[in-house]
Formats: structure tokens, C-alpha cells, sequence
């Protein structure tokens, strides 16, 4: 039997930050109603994390900080640290990698461990409780631990009761502990599918579990459809997986029959090979910290010009703005185009994306377009252009 562990850092920016500050000698900020978010001075910034007194009280990611301090005005507003959470990121990935090679980062502050091999002939929940106590000695810091017999299920079953918690989730537990959780609580269920599903009735796991595939395909698509199936039964088959591709970047370049000169023709031919790039980064479970364009004018000259990102991210919105806004400045909107690209480096799979996610409030919206972009494409139907 498969036993893989899910390990995730309880309130990771903010108890990363404590501990930060605990070493400087200043209060433990875990205690008192305290909030990380980008800029403390401003009113409009958004809550990337919060204390546990602070969320007794109502204060949740993704408020804004003038609503929560309307709710508690003795807040505690600190700014993250992104070096600083680096470190302490790779300090409990390399606590984790001694417990098994088999190592898979999913986040900034959680990652998968294939503990097969390593729990034979040993409970594994005294395994994973050394492991969660280990990180809290050394690091200073609270992990919870789900063990499960796949990704899924140890993954569902780290968000249990927190913090400094180990929890499993078998098979023979499914129907017990996921299916009376809410429908949303199931992996890769959005606000908008969470909508769709409520709007016909699915509120729970357990709905969406024994509901007719035919019913959830006309709901959700047919590729979305047979994994939340799937996924709400308890089922997961995807390894832990170790190794990073050999892929060094991706690209696509759009030839236009007629030089180009309109803004809105070209901008459309950028959007097209953002797409495509964008896909392919998240078909192979990659994220990019750099973008590069270039055009190609009528008499074969290339201007091109390359950026480099604060995160790695595979959203297609983020990736085309930045090639729009260096078309702003390599093209003088008039000289014909006859080629544009786009292309994308430095991949990793980890995701460094959540300090972002509550910056922007249309990164749900954004994430949940290439969702459905990503359902309407078939291998097929798709040009690969890959390099090595």
C-alpha cells in the first residue's frame, strides 16, 4: 500500500515571520491579533495571512486591512519578507527530504513525501508526528501532516483540524471524514465551480461523489467532470514526483500572411501565443520567472526584449501583460510586423504565487479562464514547440 505524507506550514507568512521576529528578540506576533500583508501603511492593502487571536475575531486572508482594523483597531500590520520566507521554506523541504528522497514541492510552505518504503514495518502516525516535532524544534515553527494512500487524500486530510496536527485519511475513511465536508473543501473546486455545483444542488463532497457523471459533465466539462469524480470517490493515482523536466523554455510565434501595422491585429497575435505558452508551462506543471518577446519586421530585422518576474507563474494574463508592455516599448506602432513570439524560462514547479494571489482580485477570475482554456484543448489539435 502506497503511504504518502502532505506537509503544511500552519499560517506559513505569519508564523514565518514570527519566528523572524522572535530571534530578533521582539513579541511573538502568533499571540496577539496580527496580520501579514504587502504594505501595513496602506488602508486598501489586502491580508495575505492572519493570526490565530486574529482569525477568533473574524480577520481572514484576503480582507482588506481597513476592514480589519474597523474590527479590531489594536491590529498588528507587518509586511512580508519574501527572502526571508525562502529560507525558511527550504529549512523545512530539507527536514522533509531526510524523512524521504522522494520529494515533490507543491508551494512555498507544503510539499509531498512518498513514505512507502520508509513506513514499512512502522506506524505511520508516530512517523509523521516526529516529523511535524522535528520541524517545531528546529525551526520554530508548526507544520500539520496528512497521511493518506495518495496525494489527494493526504492533501484533504493536512487541512483538517489545525494547528501543529497529524491526520489521515484512508480509503476506508473517505466516506466518513471527506464526504460531510462541504463541496469546496474538495481539491481544485473554485468559487465558480463551488456556484455551479451549489446552484444544482451538490453541497457536499458526498453529492458531488455519487452524483451521475452525465449530470456533472453538463456542469463542469467533461475532463473536469471525470476528475472531480474521481477525486470526491478518494481516488488518486499521480506519483510523487521527484524530477524536475528537462524543458529549459517554451515558445510560439505567430507568421502573418500580410505585414501588420493595426495595434489590435497584433495584440491579438500576442494573445494567441500567450495562450499557447501559458497552456503548455501548465500542462507540464511548470511556472516561469522570465518572459521574452520579439518582432520580426518587413525587411527580416528582430528586436527583441526579455523581463524578469517577482514569482513564477503560469497565468496567461500576467504572461501576455508583460509581453504587451514590452511591445510598448520595442515597437513604435507604425513600422510593419511580419513575426511576433513569445517565450518563457526559468521553470520550476514550485509556486511561489501566494503572497500575490490576494493583490489582485482578478487572479481568481484569471486562473479560472485558464481553466477552461486548458479543457477546450486536445493533444491533437495542439502545435508543439517545445525546446530542449
Amino acid at each position: 500500500m502506497r503511504i504518502i505524507f502532505h506537509i503544511d506550514v500552519n499560517s506559513a507568512f505569519l508564523s514565518w515571520t514570527a519566528v523572524k521576529k522572535v530571534l530578533e528578540g521582539q513579541p511573538d506576533i502568533r499571540l496577539v491579533p496580527s496580520v501579514i500583508s504587502g504594505d501595513p501603511k496602506d488602508r486598501r492593502s489586502i491580508i495575505a495571512a492572519a493570526s490565530m487571536p486574529a482569525k477568533k475575531l473574524g480577520i481572514k486572508a484576503a480582507m482588506p486591512v481597513s476592514m480589519a482594523l474597523r474590527i479590531c483597531p489594536t491590529l498588528v500590520i507587518v509586511r512580508g519578507d519574501w527572502e526571508w520566507y525562502k529560507r525558511c521554506s527550504e529549512g523545512f523541504i530539507s527536514i522533509c527530504r531526510n524523512y524521504s528522497p522522494i520529494l515533490q514541492q507543491f508551494s512555498i510552505d507544503e510539499c509531498f513525501i512518498d513514505m512507502s518504503f520508509r513506513c514499512a514495518g512502522h506506524d505511520p502516525v508516530e512517523v509523521a508526528t516526529r516529523l511535524k516535532d522535528e520541524i517545531k524544534s528546529k525551526l520554530g515553527f508548526t507544520v500539520n501532516v496528512g497521511v493518506g494512500s495518495n496525494k489527494l487524500l493526504a492533501k484533504m486530510a493536512s487541512d483538517f483540524e489545525k494547528p501543529d496536527k497529524v491526520h489521515t485519511l484512508w480509503e476506508d475513511e473517505v466516506q466518513e471524514k471527506m464526504w460531510p465536508l462541504g463541496v469546496r473543501d474538495l481539491l481544485w473546486v473554485g468559487k465558480k465551480t463551488e456556484e455551479r455545483l451549489l446552484d444544482y444542488g451538490i453541497r457536499t463532497i458526498g453529492d458531488l461523489a455519487t452524483l451521475d457523471i452525465g449530470h456533472l459533465t453538463r456542469l463542469v466539462g467533461h475532463k473536469f467532470a471525470q476528475q472531480l469524480h474521481e477525486n470526491a470517490n478518494g481516488r488518486d493515482d499521480s506519483p510523487v514526483e521527484t524530477e524536475v523536466a528537462e524543458a529549459k523554455s517554451y515558445s510560439a510565434e505567430r507568421t502573418f500572411a500580410n505585414d501588420y501595422t493595426d495595434p489590435k491585429d497584433i495584440d491579438r497575435a500576442l494573445f494567441n501565443v500567450a495562450c499557447i505558452v501559458a497552456h503548455r508551462i501548465r500542462r507540464d506543471d511548470f511556472r516561469a520567472s522570465t518572459v521574452s518577446m520579439f518582432i520580426k519586421h518587413k525587411d527580416f530585422t528582430v528586436v527583441q526584449k526579455q523581463t524578469s518576474l517577482s514569482q513564477p507563474t503560469d497565468i496567461t494574463a500576467i504572461i501576455l501583460n508583460e509581453a504587451r508592455r514590452m511591445l510598448s516599448e520595442i515597437w513604435d506602432g507604425v513600422t510593419p510586423i511580419r513575426q511576433v513570439g513569445l517565450g518563457v524560462s526559468k521553470l520550476t514547479h514550485e509556486n511561489y504565487e501566494q503572497m500575490s494571489l490576494f493583490e489582485d482580485p482578478k487572479l481568481e477570475y484569471y486562473r479560472d479562464w485558464d481553466r477552461r482554456f486548458d479543457e477546450r484543448q486536445s493533444p491533437s489539435g495542439e502545435r508543439r514547440n517545445r525546446r530542449e
